[in-house]
């Protein structure tokens, strides 16, 4: 039988709009968001970690990035360990790439094969891994399969532009926003009929209507159908929309880890990367169970380049700022939303507070 909540998830700002939310997934006994380490970060950084000039990764220190990452934020010795407190063999388990800003920006294939790695490690069959994203085009820019051990599977929900069929019609996100005659984004049914368990492997990214790319960003549009519709208009709906589809199962549940790659970032004109400007090196990583506060870290990331540059804040409402020209930093195309993220967290997705977040840096 199909669950539908006719109510807002939240009681939402005057202007924000209703949702219902039709899924017939119950909640995991403990959901992975927030997962088991609420308002902690563990944050990595080396700066051998990728060449700025040629872009080139260091796939076996990135590795290490991970396993020490991972095993400080567990309190595990042995890497094996940390990864069994998430993931067990039985699972099949979707790794979430971001490819929007493709081939210049996207999940890092050395992060993304080294995951598959750890995964084999701990038993769970190279059958069982899929690397997927929504479209097929941004994912076949990187070459993943050129990376990842044999066997691994790379999924796209459409094969081509607003094809269906990858999407599940019965489990959905209804909201109208502009009057479009579409007012429903479906999740990908590769997420709600297959996997068990999402690893998240967001980029670092200034967003032009949500205010960032970050964690959320990436599982709530990354995940579900029919979502560019909430930002048609200088004034967008991400604000409560991105919140709202990370909320809603079976996404919730399934997501039980987030790897950030902050190795590249794009502070201004994402979430694409089209000007080599907009683009810095961080050469970190971020992990954690928690997404609203690891994307909090990438608020205050983008905020400080941001302002080294000269450029506005994110949260910058002026409609004098708005605008097409995406060669001025200090205009965009919307008044973003990175308020989205705090949003997030009063739908208890995490801990948005800086004083309640604790932060590891390796």
């Amino acid at each position: 039988m199909q669950v539908a909540a006719s109510a807002p998830l939240l009681a939402s700002p005057a202007d924000q709009p209703v949702y219902r939310v039709v899924s017939a997934y119950k909640p995991a006994a403990q959901p992975g968001m927030p997962g088991p380490y609420p308002g902690q970060v563990v944050r990595v950084h080396s700066e051998n970690s990728i060449d700025a000039a040629s872009g080139k990764v260091d796939r076996p220190l990135v590795k290490r990035m991970i396993a020490s990452g991972l095993t400080s934020l567990t309190g595990d010795s042995r890497l094996e360990d940390a990864w069994a407190r998430f993931i067990s063999p039985k699972d099949v388990v979707g790794i979430k790439v971001n490819c929007s800003g493709a081939p210049r920006i996207c999940s890092s294939p050395e992060i993304v094969a080294s995951i598959a790695e750890d995964l084999i490690a701990v038993g769970v069959p190279a059958r069982q891994i899929y690397v997927y994203e929504r479209f097929e085009n941004q994912l076949r820019s990187v070459d993943y399969p050129k990376y990842l051990p044999e066997g691994v599977n790379v999924y796209a929900a459409e094969t081509s532009r607003n094809s269906i069929l990858g999407y599940d019609p019965k489990t959905y996100v209804e909201t109208s926003f502009f009057g479009e005659d579409d007012t429903r984004s479906n999740v990908i049914r590769l997420v709600s009929e297959t996997l068990t368990k999402i690893v998240n492997v967001p980029n670092l990214k200034e967003h032009q209507a949500a205010g960032i790319t970050g964690c959320l960003k990436n599982i709530a549009y990354g995940d579900y159908s029919n979502v560019a519709r909430s930002h048609q208009a200088e004034k967008t709906y991400t604000l409560s929309f991105i919140g709202t589809l990370a909320a809603a199962e079976p996404v919730h549940s399934r997501v039980v880890l987030n790897i950030m790659d902050g190795l590249r970032g794009v502070w201004h004109a994402g979430p694409f990367s089209e000007s080599a400007r907009f683009r810095f090196y961080p050469k970190q990583l971020m992990i954690g169970t928690d997404p609203v506060a690891m994307d909090h870290q990438v608020i205050d990331i983008i905020e400080a380049k941001r302002k080294a540059e000269g450029a506005v804040s994110i949260f910058d409402r002026s409609m004098s700022h708005v605008g097409r020209d995406n060669s001025n930093p200090n205009t965009n195309h919307y008044i973003r939303e990175p308020g989205h993220v705090e949003y997030a967290g009063k739908l208890g997705l995490g801990v948005y507070d800086p004083v309640r977040v604790k932060e590891i840096e390796l």
